[in-house]
């Protein structure tokens, strides 16, 4: 199946060169999104839902235009394809991002959401191991599953969803009816990816605790995804994620993900980030045999 193999080679390519220096197509979706948002805004469920549909229609129309003529190409244009469908995966990305984090410990302001002035040592481990357990999901479990099955159209509609929810998918007062449409379409999208990111992170870290009980933990989140791959990694480690987290300048009390130590050491993101190579090593070989026996 063609789709395997452009899903192989995009993983490769992102795993050896990382992002292209080139205006990223997620730039161009927020782009739209800033554009129909300053003419079209509305405190209603309606206007969120046409920028949503009209988004995902715009993003999946040329996706498909594109990959069909790629496609014509032969192997040239599989190649290509795979080099476009590479810009869908932030593997890399989100590696080098989280690392930073490790001994430059302010930059966990560009990773989250959640208020970052006051954070202490631990709450900022703490963010940077829940930030890269929910982004192997959103940044390269889910859009590789897509690329994969549905080609670079599947690729590019799931990131231009989730692009919807990360900049309007907000339980604010501006964005509580306008998002609405965008933040449920991610729900929806990711609710398979989720779970397959929360299983392989409990696999590859060979934890039977994690497997056993990250169902009981994950559903306790307010997100219906969020929870299972945070707490996956939390029982994974030994240690508890979640609790009180500041966002704009209020007391959010979550739910605690996993039952070990509350106290997250900067050793803990090192050993959060060892999924990565074992992470690699299991795509590959899974889209190797996909291709070869499919």
């Amino acid at each position: 199946m063609v789709y395997l193999e452009i899903a192989l080679i995009a993983y490769v390519i992102d795993l050896i060169f990382g992002e292209f220096k080139i205006t990223h197509p997620v730039v161009l979706m927020g782009n739209y999104i800033k554009w129909f948002e300053s003419k079209f805004y509305k405190d209603s469920v309606f206007a969120g839902a046409a920028l949503g549909v009209s988004l995902v229609l715009i993003v999946g129309v040329v996706s498909y235009i594109l990959e069909n003529i790629l496609l014509s190409l032969g192997s040239f244009g599989v190649l290509a394809a795979a080099g476009l469908g590479s810009m869908a995966i932030a593997n890399n990305m989100l590696y080098e991002s989280v690392k930073r984090v490790i001994n430059h410990p302010e930059e966990i302001r560009f990773l989250v959401s959640r208020d970052t002035d006051n954070l202490t040592q631990s709450e900022i481990n703490r963010a940077a191991i829940e930030t890269y357990a929910e982004n192997l999901s959103d940044g390269v479990i889910a859009p590789l599953f897509y690329l994969a099955v549905f080609g670079l159209t599947g690729a590019f509609v799931y990131k231009a969803i989730n692009t919807l929810d990360s900049m309007v998918g907000y339980q604010n007062s501006r964005y509580a009816n306008f998002g609405k449409f965008s933040a449920k379409l991610d729900d929806v999208a990711n609710l398979l990816p989720s779970r397959i990111t929360a299983i392989l992170i409990s696999l590859l870290f060979m934890s039977k605790r994690a497997i056993l009980k990250l169902w009981k933990f994950g559903k306790l989140h307010k997100s219906p995804n969020a929870g299972y791959p945070i707490s996956a990694i939390a029982l994974a480690l030994g240690i508890k994620l979640g609790g009180a987290t500041s966002y704009f300048g209020q007391i959010v009390n979550k739910p605690y993900f996993g039952d070990g130590r509350e106290e997250i050491k900067r050793e803990d993101i090192y050993r959060a980030l060892k999924i990565k190579k074992r992470l690699d090593i299991f795509i590959i070989v899974t889209l190797s045999l996909g291709v070869l026996f499919c």
